[in-house]
């Protein structure tokens, strides 16, 4: 309910405000005070409690107080004593200047019930202001043939106050040549003219001095002065005169802006402006008057420019004196500059020839420069220097004129470019310098041939290759450059394979030096090739180096085993082994013999008993080839035995051959004669074998276990007989018989042991005669049978195992 009557009372109170202010207006009085300026603060105005009738309890039950428009309040209220006072110091021109009266307006408000006075406060004005002139001394010129009459216009005095505080009137002292003539203005301000009234003589008296007074009509008066100076101006009747008409003047080029050159002077008789001589430069100097300035009144001349000895070492400048009449005289400045060392050397490239051969001869010119130093003597001699100077030099050709040429011969492969430096040098002090850098490039020239990493290559290559198959890759450098170093590889033939020159089996790639085999290698034939690669460049003429390369034939297991002893036929062996029945265990019955033309351990082989008629009676060595008896020869073996004995070598995969061995079991010749001769042609063999073997399938069931006792046995027989065989340190046999195109190139001597065969040839029947034959304790077997190839002549040495020995000699035919 209040909140919401709030805003309904203060209409009605603003109302009520206006209404109280309509009366008011009717009864407002006002009142006057009148109270001279700068009156101290706290002074009293006036009763404001008694000139208006008011109580000072209704002054201070209606808050009596003071507004004014400005709010600056000079006059305060005392509401405790009713009375007003200075507040603040007043000063009348201050507040009002030249206006008058001067009026402080303001009123007093009274509330409950509202009232407002208005009250008036004239400010009087005092004179506490004195006259001021603007300028503290007038100076002025007047010609000494001034006639009487001549007014000089002064200076007017201000002063603020009004009324007779204010300026009236001004006196002039001493009155002896000019008296003071008084005018006002149209807005009633005062000023006065200064009429001369006796002639001035300026040689009796050059200047007067004179002071002008202003007073103002206060009480106590106060005034105002101000020196009045008069200078005579002299008529102009002579002319200006130079001390000297030439002025000669030594002047250093790098003199800095400012720097006094020379001071001329002249003199005029004449006084005052008559007698004041200014100076300048004439026209006629020309562009010299960029570069110097003159002072008009002292006659300074001063440097105002850049000074370049380089440009001009003279300079002649015209000057002219003149007096405030126009007259005038001139003189002549002439100045000469003294050099400095300040312009460094400037290199100029007249011609460049980059890039030059490497192979260019000393003297060679590479550039032409212009060096020169605008300085003059010592300050402009150059020295050269260079920061290449083992290998080129400069030297001066002509004036300002340097040639640079090489001193020694250049390598382009050492150094490829060279950043040339050449410093100049005056001899000035402090000495300038000026360096240019000149990027040379050397060309190159073809004086490299190629070079390859190492002076001999080694490849290898496996027998049966593919053609086309990649060997090895040579490799040159070369340090030319371009062309130069661009390696084309070539084949050189140095032999032949088998007739083939090297280059239909071999091929070089030309950009690569990647070496190709374009046929098929086979190692038997060819154990390695020597072949030269050339290496050749791209210059012009071009160099070349040769390399050579060995290429090694590695071996593969191609080759099969061949039996030279015993030799065989169609139906088996030729010569028939012949075995006593008295035969100790272990008695040499025969030595197979083998070789393999592959090398290494392609060709180890070892031998095996793979078929026989009596297995339990023969074994054979694995390493030598031995057969030898494993029992006790009995009447129930057999007379007729046949081995088959396999040969394998120890390659990967391995490759074998076999060989068919005819064995008789008997005491003497003619008791076997009969059945050893038909034996080549005997067929039963291989049946009877057959039937053995199907025999033996029948009952390996029931022999199952003597089976595995009988293998066992052997096993341990064979290990036996290695053990015997490695004690003896005996190796492994090496037949040094070879058919003519199976070389041992590579040494490996796999058969050591010695054989000798004898073979005898004969053109008798079909039947043969076998005659045994014994010399130097040897027994020898002749066989011969119809359509069989020549008989073999065989010896033994009754020796023992470990140390019997078969000899085969040379094959020579024999006819019967």
């Amino acid at each position: 309910m209040a909140c919401g009557s709030a805003p309904r009372v203060w209409t009605y109170q603003i109302h009520f405000l206006f209404l109280c202010m309509f009366i008011l207006e009717s009864a407002r009085s006002q009142t006057r005070y009148s109270i001279p300026e700068e009156m101290t603060r706290g002074s009293l105005v006036g009763n404001i409690a008694q000139d208006l009738a008011l109580d000072i309890k209704r002054l201070k039950s209606g808050r009596a107080r003071i507004f004014t428009e400005d709010s600056r309040e000079y006059i305060g209220l005392n509401v405790d004593k009713g009375t007003l006072v200075v507040r603040e110091r007043i000063d009348r021109e201050e507040l009002c200047a030249q206006v008058s009266p001067c009026s402080l307006n303001f009123q007093i408000i009274l509330e409950n019930p509202m009232e407002l006075h208005r009250i008036d406060v004239e400010i009087l004005d005092i004179n506490d202001n004195a006259p001021v002139f603007a300028r503290k001394e007038i100076n002025f010129q007047m010609i000494e043939s001034a006639v009487p009459g001549t007014k000089y216009s002064l200076d007017s005095a201000h002063d603020p106050d009004v009324g007779l505080n204010t300026l009236q009137r001004y006196t002039l002292h001493p009155t002896d040549n000019f008296v003071l003539k008084e005018l006002s203005r149209h807005d009633g301000t005062k000023y006065v003219e200064m009429v001369l009234q006796t002639p001035v003589d300026r040689e009796k008296q050059e200047e007067l001095k004179l002071v002008l007074t202003a007073l103002d009509g206060g009480n106590p008066q106060r005034s105002g002065t101000v020196k009045v100076t008069v200078r005579v101006i002299d008529v102009n009747d002579n002319t200006p005169v130079f001390s000297q008409s030439i002025y000669r003047v030594t002047l250093s080029e790098n003199s800095a802006k400012g720097t006094l050159v020379v001071k001329v002077s002249a003199t005029d008789k004449d006084k005052g402006t008559n007698g004041e001589v200014t100076y300048s430069f004439s026209q006629s100097s020309g562009r010299d008057l960029d570069l110097f300035s003159i002072e008009a009144h002292t006659g300074d001349i001063t440097v105002n420019g850049v000074l370049d000895y380089e440009k001009s070492k003279k300079y002649e400048l015209d000057v002219e004196a003149t007096d405030k009449g126009g007259l005038t005289d001139t003189c002549k400045v002439l100045i000469e500059l003294t050099d400095v060392n300040d312009n460094a050397p400037v290199i100029s490239v007249i011609s460049f020839s980059s890039p030059v051969p490497e192979d260019s001869p000393p003297e060679t010119v590479i550039a032409m420069l212009n060096i020169k130093d605008f300085d003059s003597g010592k300050n402009g001699q150059i020295k050269c220097t260079l920061n290449v100077a083992s290998l080129f030099k400069i030297a001066a050709s002509s004036s300002n004129i340097y040639v640079l040429v090489t001193e020694h011969f250049l390598d382009r492969e050492k150094v490829s470019e060279y950043n040339i430096t050449i410093t100049a040098t005056d001899e000035g002090s402090p000495s300038f310098s000026a360096n240019k850098t000149l990027k040379l490039k050397i060309s190159d020239i073809n004086d490299n041939a190629p070079v390859f990493q190492q002076q001999k290559y080694t490849a290898y290559v496996m027998e049966n290759n593919s053609p086309g198959v990649s060997i090895f890759a040579v490799s040159a450098s070369d340090k030319d450059t371009g062309n130069n170093a661009r390696i084309s590889y070539f084949l050189e033939d140095l032999n032949s394979i088998n007739g083939v020159t090297t280059s239909r089996c071999i091929a070089v790639n030309a950009e690569s030096g990647a070496i190709l085999a374009t046929c098929s290698f086979d190692y038997e034939q060819t154990k390695e090739l020597n072949i030269l690669i050339k290496a050749q460049d791209g210059g012009n003429p071009p160099l070349s180096t040769n390399v050579s390369v060995k290429i090694g034939i590695q071996d593969q297991n191609d080759n099969t085993p061949q039996v030279l002893y015993p030799i065989q036929t169609g139906g088996g062996s030729v010569v028939a082994e012949m075995v006593p029945r008295t035969a100790d265990v272990g008695y040499l019955v025969t030595k197979v013999v083998a070789v393999d033309v592959d090398s290494g351990q392609n060709a180890w082989l070892s031998y095996k008993l793979l078929k026989a008629t009596d297995r339990a009676l023969f074994e054979v060595g694995l390493q030598n080839g031995e057969i030898r008896t494993i029992r006790q020869v009995t009447d129930k073996d057999a007379v007729k035995q046949r081995l088959t004995v396999v040969v394998e070598d120890n390659g990967q995969p391995s490759r074998s051959a076999t060989v068919n061995i005819n064995v008789v079991v008997a005491d003497s010749f003619p008791e076997v004669l009969s059945e050893f001769t038909d034996f080549s042609y005997e067929k039963d063999y291989n049946d009877s074998l057959t039937l053995y073997l199907v025999l033996a399938l029948a009952v390996v069931s029931f022999l199952f276990i003597l089976s595995i006792i009988a293998i066992l046995s052997v096993k341990c027989h064979r290990w036996r007989q290695e053990r015997i065989f490695y004690r003896s340190n005996a190796n492994l046999p090496v037949i040094p018989y070879y058919p003519p195109i199976y070389a041992d190139v590579e040494g490996t001597e796999t058969l050591k042991q010695m054989y000798n065969y004898g073979m005898c040839g004969t053109t008798d029947s079909r039947k043969s005669d076998l005659t045994y034959m014994r010399h130097c304790n040897q027994s020898m077997t002749n066989l011969e049978t119809d359509g069989l190839p020549p008989h073999v002549l065989v010896s033994e040495n009754k020796q023992s195992p470990e140390e019997s020995e078969i000899q085969v000699s040379d094959v020579k035919p024999v006819y019967a």
